[in-house]
């Protein structure tokens, strides 16, 4: 059957390449294009209105027809190959995640990260314990949740700040420190869930250790990666274009390897050689050489979770996802005008700031995976996915219109208009300067 995978594969990145054009067309972040085609595709039973429409035709050669096309569109032989694109996806996300940071730039943004990166994990976390509660979800659940809703998407505010050109505005710096506090943050969490919920921990100790080895390694990494960092250098120096990209792509996966072993999720184990590797002199080339694999895989990442989704099992999650959507957009608006104020910025920054950061994705979308791979209920998934698709959408929307909302709810700043020269006052300024 090599030459039907071959062909749904095909067929896979086809339709990945036609909804991104179509995102790009309409000014979308393509990521919720990405999850929407694979919720539609994927399932043997066809949509019902195409079902329907087959029954009125009452033609079996056509049904029989349709059936022997749709077959391409499950990716029944496909499907695990797909899947595990989707998890090279994770790895390229967060190994060029961490690329961007790097542990200098951390360290040189403590301000911002301390004061606003606080703030915005503790609302949004906050929120996650509202909504599990009002959901009555168990403790595992709840914890998932919690992690999900905290969790900004880092490639969606990336995008949505270049595109808008404010990647030079003042409020930006703001946005990324409190970003990278989440993402650390994240990290730790992910380790966390990993530990209760995939490791079978079961006591508190147990958990509690599991926890505090992931918080070991993450340290132990970033600072012994920074003493090899002349090493490394060492090692891609004037390399050909081969073994530049084995030396840089073998050490991602037995760092993400690694880490999986020791009960680390594999992500933050490429999340941690991304900001080792982001200290480095060749840093510029190796960016270069990951962008592509990052982009291709990380489309197959999105593609692959849609896939795994039944579309008819959303319907009871879409009224508590609405919900956490509007919390979560409050809530962020709020931590914005903490951060805002903290760093001295204008009240009218704390809508840009927040509004930026409401977008989910990613993280959010890991730490769902983790809690369908230890068995919690199905609700999660289905809350996961209207959730990420609904922020998705709007958060690009409202970050566009911010500055629009503010003046419609606090009215337009009052700018002192400068006064008029007259003919003398010039004539007066030019004899001084003569």
């Amino acid at each position: 059957m090599s030459h039907i995978i071959i062909l749904e594969i095909g067929i896979a990145v086809l339709l990945v390449a036609l909804v991104g054009l179509l995102a790009n067309r309409l000014r979308f972040s393509v990521i919720p294009f990405f999850i929407i085609i694979g919720m539609l595709l994927g399932n043997e039973q066809y949509p019902d209105f195409v079902a329907n429409l087959l029954a009125q035709t009452n033609n079996p050669s056509l049904t029989d027809g349709f059936k022997g096309v749709w077959k391409f569109f499950t990716f029944t032989e496909s499907k695990p190959f797909i899947e595990f694109m989707g998890r090279l996806g994770v790895l390229f996300l967060l190994f060029y995640l961490g690329l961007e940071f790097s542990v200098g730039r951390l360290l040189k943004s403590g301000k911002s990260i301390v004061t606003g990166g606080v703030l915005y994990v503790i609302i949004n976390f906050v929120s996650g314990i509202l909504i599990g509660w009002l959901m009555d979800l168990p403790f595992k659940e709840l914890m998932v949740l919690c992690g999900l809703m905290t969790s900004s998407s880092t490639a969606i505010v990336a995008k949505v700040l270049t595109d808008l050109k404010r990647t030079a505005n003042p409020e930006t710096e703001v946005i990324m420190g409190m970003i990278m506090f989440d993402d650390l943050f994240i990290a730790m969490h992910i380790s966390f869930l990993s530990g209760l919920i995939l490791t079978g921990g079961t006591s508190f100790g147990a958990v509690l250790g599991t926890s505090l080895m992931a918080l070991g390694f993450i340290l132990a990494f970033l600072f012994l990666g920074r003493k090899l960092i002349p090493f490394i250098d060492r090692l891609l120096h004037e390399k050909t274009s081969e073994l530049f990209i084995l030396i840089i792509f073998s050490s991602l996966f037995v760092i993400a390897g690694f880490s999986e072993t020791i009960h680390v999720a594999e992500a933050i184990g490429a999340l941690m050689a991304g900001l080792v590797f982001a200290d480095s002199k060749y840093i510029k080339k190796i960016e270069a050489m990951v962008l592509p694999y990052k982009d291709f895989f990380g489309a197959m990442f999105f593609f692959s979770f849609g896939l795994s989704i039944d579309i008819y099992s959303l319907g009871g999650a879409i009224g508590w996802a609405t919900l956490a959507a509007v919390v979560t957009v409050l809530g962020n608006v709020a931590s914005g005008y903490f951060a805002a104020y903290f760093s001295k910025l204008k009240p009218k920054a704390s809508f840009d700031i927040g509004l930026t950061l409401s977008a989910r994705g990613e993280f959010s979308i890991i730490m769902a995976n983790i809690g369908k791979a230890g068995g919690l209920l199905p609700v999660i998934q289905s809350f996961v996915v209207v959730y990420v698709l609904i922020l998705s959408i709007i958060s690009p929307l409202l970050t566009k219109e911010s500055r629009n909302i503010w003046n419609l709810l606090f009215g337009k700043e009052k700018v002192a208009a400068k006064p008029k020269k007259t003919l003398e006052d010039l004539e007066a300024e030019a004899a001084q300067n003569e």
